[in-house]
């Protein structure tokens, strides 16, 4: 019986259940055997390309995070998506996830699951501050209604992804992206940063860290800092993924923390820069390739048809956190109990937007993280010119990161 080599990101354990159901779905046509990446997605990156690079056939299946599509699939190291593999598995994929799988207008992985911000708030202030959450609101509204009542804003500050996967949402919500041809090479690449919109994307960083509106640990807070910044007392609004609710329930059910903050949680759209203007909030997950050196292409795909089948996303969301990138695994009323946002979690992934798509996105994303941080020194007169040029000269090989 061929075995297939899953190599998968860290979680729950979900994804070794679905790889042990869907060989017991095969009927002895193939086995799937998962191997575990390393748990950050740097590191990820570099173990994959590495092996890629080197010709690996056991890299059969791979759960890769979407900013890695495009440096993957640029010098061929994934296979080709088969038609009919394309058309079994994107049928009805959220827009915002489709997007994360595609390189050069092409589907290059298979969405598997899909993740996505939210704009999580403690009612207690919206109320006080007279916010109606039914309806959009921007980051002005947002960082006002702190100020007023000397609250703190959970966001992401520390020097990582996060920083990148922030500001790529702040640029993209005026309809702009962060590059002005993703596809270009590196010596003509360009950036929309010395601009109107990366001067407005930097003036909001900027504002809440001088005025330390996300308090005085801001320059290490990540996701999970940033979360329990929003359980305190001075909790008011917050961006972050979907799992800050199970893991608050979880405190609360561990007596942790107390109920009446459960009950004080509301949650909307990412906040909107223009208030005309809708938001486009931060895009993740995982998407599944097939290295390009595997031996076993024609099962890994029929093993990717099983693992993605909405029901299996569906059941994945709920026992590990994850949401699906399926529109129809969202209409399982099984997801209520445990996510009642799941469909705001829906319409935020159908409007999210990836993070810049190219094959210089490692040498990008460290070049924002490092003009971007700490947030206290960003300034929209400065900060957006000076990193357009430090990314232009590093692609040039000008100056190094």
């Amino acid at each position: 019986m061929p075995v297939l080599t899953w190599y998968i990101n860290p979680d729950d354990g979900g994804q070794a259940t679905l790889a042990q159901q869907c060989t017991e779905e095969a009927e002895g046509a193939y086995r799937i055997e998962t191997s575990l990446l390393p748990a950050d997605a740097p590191s990820q990156r570099e173990q994959l390309a590495r092996r890629l690079a080197a010709g690996d056939d056991s890299l059969d299946i791979m759960s890769l995070d979407p900013p890695f599509i495009p440096e993957l699939a640029e010098p061929g190291f994934l296979a080709p998506v088969p038609d009919e593999t394309a058309e079994a598995t994107t049928e009805d994929t959220l827009e915002g996830a489709l997007a994360g799988a595609m390189w050069n207008e092409e589907l290059v992985a298979v969405p598997f699951w899909a993740n996505t911000q939210l704009l999580w708030y403690r009612e207690s202030v919206t109320e006080e501050a007279g916010l109606d959450m039914d309806e959009p609101v921007t980051w002005d509204q947002v960082i006002e209604a702190a100020m007023e009542q000397d609250k703190l804003l959970g966001v992401q500050g520390t020097r990582a992804e996060s920083m990148t996967v922030w500001l790529n949402a702040l640029v993209e919500s005026q309809d702009t992206s962060i590059l002005v041809d993703p596809e270009a090479r590196a010596v003509d690449l360009e950036t929309n940063f010395d601009t109107a919109e990366g001067e407005k994307a930097a003036d909001i960083i900027g504002t809440i860290g001088t005025e330390g509106l996300a308090g005085p640990g801001v320059a290490s807070m990540d996701e999970n800092q940033s979360m329990l910044l929003f359980q305190g007392d001075n909790g008011s609004f917050m961006v972050n993924w979907p799992f800050v609710w199970a893991a608050t329930k979880a405190a609360v059910d561990e007596g942790v923390l107390e109920q009446d903050l459960l009950d004080d949680i509301g949650w909307s759209q990412y906040p909107r820069v223009d208030e005309d203007t809708a938001s486009a909030p931060p895009l993740g997950g995982i998407n599944l390739g097939v290295g390009a050196d595997s031996e076993n292409q024609d099962l890994a795909f029929d093993a990717i048809e099983c693992i993605v089948q909405p029901e299996n996303q569906t059941e994945y969301f709920i026992t590990n956190g994850n949401p699906p990138s399926s529109e129809s695994a969202y209409d399982d009323e099984a997801l209520e109990e445990d996510y009642p946002m799941a469909d705001a979690i829906r319409e935020a992934l159908a409007n999210a937007a990836p993070r810049p798509q190219t094959p210089f996105y490692n040498e990008i994303s460290t070049a924002i993280q490092q003009e971007f941080t700490p947030i206290s020194g960003v300034r929209e007169d400065s900060t957006p010119a000076e990193t357009d040029s430090f990314i232009v000269e590093v692609l040039r090989g000008e100056r190094l990161l």
